[in-house]
């Protein structure tokens, strides 16, 4: 039976590099979640600072924090973000037949809804309370869900494009909107004030372990 290490010289070079790169997320986001858990202060203290100073602004500024509602609300809502990835399955199944990287795609945002739903049940942290808040959400804050899936499926949807090969017009297209997805929907919890800056931190890192896990799964058992 071959060497199944992560180091092993029987892997392809992507696959050892998506498994490094998970025990790195994995490290980072177990010692976010030890910190958080522990409520160490100097990591709470950041977090309710920056929190203070977001949403005075978003108090101070009701046309911008109206247009973060409609772009986390609708735009980058996690629904919308998993009929994206159900519409690319349909996609695959369609035009390509591939029904194994479309159910590798459900189960990838199944399992990411588990993991998001898990934390906040466990973790169970409250989410900041304002006199004059400009939003709501419900359930625990801890993790970001929406951070977490924008970013597991921008994040297995870009490297299918890669796998497949793009134009780099298509390809740079794609990075962008990409990134500007993750990174504007993790801001727009906290200027809405529904999250704690480390909230999102968490929902980034959580995304980006479970992205790679996915890619390593695909690499390792696609037929």
């Amino acid at each position: 039976m071959p060497n199944l290490s992560v180091d092993s010289p029987h892997r392809p070079p992507a696959l050892r590099t998506a498994l490094t790169v998970s025990c790195l997320l994995g490290l980072c986001s177990l010692l976010l979640l030890a910190l958080v858990g522990a409520e160490w202060r100097p990591l709470l203290s950041v977090d309710e600072d920056i929190s203070r100073t977001t949403h005075r602004w978003a108090v101070a500024d009701p046309g911008f924090t109206q247009v973060c509602r409609v772009l986390t609300d609708w735009v980058w809502d996690p629904l919308t973000m998993r009929l994206l990835g159900a519409a690319v399955a349909v996609w695959l199944m369609w035009r390509y037949a591939d029904w194994w990287t479309a159910a590798w795609l459900v189960v990838t945002a199944t399992v990411g809804t588990l993991v998001q739903q898990g934390l906040k049940a466990a973790v169970g942290r409250e989410r900041p309370v304002w006199p004059d808040p400009v939003d709501s959400a419900q359930y625990a804050a801890y993790p970001s869900g929406h951070a977490l899936t924008a970013t597991l499926v921008c994040g297995v949807l870009l490297w299918l494009l890669h796998r497949h090969g793009v134009a780099p017009a298509v390809w740079r297209t794609a990075v962008t909107v990409a990134v500007i997805s993750v990174v504007g929907v993790g801001l727009t919890r906290i200027w809405l004030g529904v999250h704690w800056p480390t909230d999102v931190l968490a929902g980034w890192l959580l995304g980006a372990l479970l992205t790679t896990l996915a890619i390593a799964a695909h690499l390792r058992w696609r037929p």
